[in-house]
């Protein structure tokens, strides 16, 4: 069995009661790490800590923590290194913005987006850095596909998403002397509530069922079937493993092979 150096480790992922945030964290406790999860729910986010908790190999913590508040941020990143001694991984997540063209979002929709999307991570990470610097640790952006392709309907999370990856470039060379890599995943269409979502919206556009909206998906998607949260998941537990020693600064799609764009 392969050792990911993960034992004992102390991981905090962002917005991770649900989707691609709660692969990420499960993916991590069964490797053996004391996770915290955050959620600006306490209900979702304690149910998710619940069912992570059964087949966790480490400790599982939570946290109720809105990402577009500076304060909730600083918070959890202080509870989680009073909690687990430190922090070795940090995981930035955020639910995505809501869809939209530039037409019908307004200027206050722009500067939610912002908070959200972007200074969510910087803030994360500007409050996690001196203990994962200690820790010479990892963090790894969850992002979009759109930071290589834009999305049509999703302005707002296009525009950010670039901005995510200037972000990203620029900390790996910040960061590396310190021994800590960063890295961004993209998803692409993976089975979430938040794809789910989009596919109704959709569909009601084209006067077609949910159903067929994704079937009419999976057909431009070359593995031909929507990705699973787990799928996801794995990726981020290797970029913020003890196995990933040499990469940092890169943009990884997991998507099927959607995306063309290089």
């Amino acid at each position: 069995m392969i050792d990911l150096g993960l034992k004992g480790k102390s991981v905090l992922v962002f917005a991770s009661s649900k989707g691609l945030g709660k692969a990420s964290a499960h993916a991590y406790a069964k490797a053996g790490a004391n996770v915290m999860l955050t959620s600006r729910t306490l209900e979702h986010v304690k149910d998710a800590a619940d069912e992570i908790s059964r087949d966790a190999e480490g400790l599982v913590a939570y946290q109720v923590c809105d990402v577009s508040v500076k304060a909730d941020i600083e918070n959890v990143v202080r509870e989680t290194s009073e909690r687990f001694g430190g922090i070795d991984v940090l995981v930035c997540n955020a639910g995505g913005p809501p869809p939209g063209d530039f037409a019908s979002v307004t200027e206050e929709d722009f500067e939610w987006a912002f908070q959200l999307t972007l200074m969510s991570v910087v803030r994360g990470i500007k409050a996690a850095y001196p203990y994962l610097k200690t820790a010479k640790g990892r963090i790894v952006i969850i992002t979009s596909s759109s930071m290589k392709e834009p999305v049509n309907g999703l302005l707002l999370s296009n525009i950010n998403r670039m901005g995510l990856v200037g972000l990203n470039k620029s900390l790996a060379h910040e960061f590396a002397p310190d021994g800590v890599l960063i890295n961004a995943v993209g998803p692409g269409r993976i089975d979430t509530e938040r794809v789910q979502s989009l596919d109704e919206i959709n569909a009601k556009k084209q006067g077609i069922s949910p159903d067929d909206m994704k079937n009419q998906n999976e057909t431009a998607i070359p593995i031909g079937r929507y990705g699973q949260p787990d799928e996801f998941g794995n990726t981020v537990l290797f970029l913020g493993s003890g196995l990933n020693t040499y990469m940092t600064g890169q943009h990884f799609l997991i998507d099927g092979g959607l995306t063309k764009a290089y």
